[in-house]
């Protein structure tokens, strides 16, 4: 297997953690996130990552090297500017027919390999490794008709949804929606896939999943830190 890791970003939501280093290197235990991550691709079988790197893209190269000590192969590329997450994909060559995708600041004990053989079982351009999540409402929520009468009232009900992890395995053949050198992101081809009504699948993970977005989250990580330093074992 081969993995495309998303590292390019700036990580401006998580400031100001992320003043002087790029996100996937944020620490977690003494670890860089983005480390987490390549562990957990060398236990599933991957053998070859391609980073996508823009904002202090040297220091990420010097902090991971070529990827000896992971076990892996690892392969950079460079944006000029900004492409969102999708576009610096689709400027990768040699990519194989199916890979792993992954947001370079993702904690998760998901068994990629896994993923990765759903995918092969059940054809699709895309299968995105999918969360239920729960978020109560702090107000009371009022149900009006169209001429404005309140026809229902639910007091601080909670909010089902399914979330995208920012893990993924792609079909090479869906980069050919990817339009030439401006910012496309995975909202985009989502649209796009549902548009043309290609098949996406979803892979649903009640496990262990932490999206390092936020100052909130990065405090999360590290409140969780016995069961991150798991992940590396």
């Amino acid at each position: 297997m081969e993995a495309v890791i998303l590292a390019g970003g700036k990580g401006s939501r998580l400031q100001p953690y992320t003043h002087d280093i790029p996100k996937p290197l944020v620490s977690v235990g003494g670890v860089p996130v983005v480390e987490v991550l390549l562990n957990r691709m060398h236990k599933a079988g991957v053998t070859r990552v391609h980073l996508a790197v823009n904002h202090l893209a040297p220091m990420i190269e010097q902090t991971l090297g070529q990827g000896e000590r992971f076990g892996l192969e690892l392969i950079y590329w460079h944006e000029d500017t900004p492409l969102s997450t999708v576009a610096p994909i689709a400027r990768m060559t040699g990519l194989p027919e199916h890979f792993l995708v992954a947001n370079g600041d993702i904690l998760t004990d998901l068994d990629l390999k896994k993923l990765y053989d759903y995918h092969m079982a059940h054809p699709a351009q895309v299968t995105v490794a999918v969360k239920h999540r729960s978020h109560p409402v702090e107000y009371g929520v009022l149900v009006l008709d169209d001429e404005q009468r309140v026809v229902g009232f639910r007091e601080k009900p909670r909010l089902n949804f399914t979330v995208s992890m920012g893990i993924y395995v792609f079909s090479r053949s869906v980069l050919k929606l990817v339009p030439g050198e401006r910012a496309y992101g995975f909202d985009d081809l989502m649209r796009e896939l549902l548009d043309t009504e290609q098949p996406i699948n979803a892979y649903p993970f009640d496990g262990y999943w932490l999206d390092i977005g936020s100052p909130e989250d990065y405090l999360q990580a590290n409140s969780d830190i016995t069961r991150i330093k798991s992940l590396l074992r």
